[in-house]
């Protein structure tokens, strides 16, 4: 079965009261959907890089997501891969193994605890 793409704020925000997982390359953040399906998003901010870069990153996760998910992912759950600095330049298998030991470890429950919503010890808004 094919995931579906997550494409509205809410889930997005939704995916990142869930579990957090952090690789260098990139952060996954998994959460329950109550039976929406698999689904993905991807998230790349500009620090990262102009357009050209970002494209790039959401280009080789969407290609990552597209592989993997369907054979590991975690049914009826949201996955939002998050490109981190220095994603876009590592190696495509590494890339690979480390999505595959994110998702065993979303798996397993294991992660970084939820981060705290904005305005909440994370300095002032903008």
């Amino acid at each position: 079965m094919k995931p579906a793409v997550l494409t509205r704020r809410s889930d997005f925000l939704a995916a990142n009261r869930g579990l957090r997982v952090s690789r260098p390359g990139f952060v996954l953040l998994a959460r329950p959907n109550d039976g929406a399906g698999l689904r993905f998003g991807i998230t790349v901010t500009k620090r990262i890089g102009n357009a050209v870069v970002r494209n790039r990153m959401k280009r080789r996760f969407r290609a990552l997501l597209r592989d993997l998910l369907p054979l590991h992912g975690l049914a009826d759950t949201d996955h939002v891969m998050i490109g981190r600095e220095g994603g876009v330049e590592r190696d495509f298998a590494l890339l690979q193994a480390e999505l595959l030991a994110a998702l065993g470890r979303a798996k397993d429950g294991k992660g970084d605890p939820p981060r705290k919503g904005p305005g909440k010890g994370r300095g002032a808004k903008r």
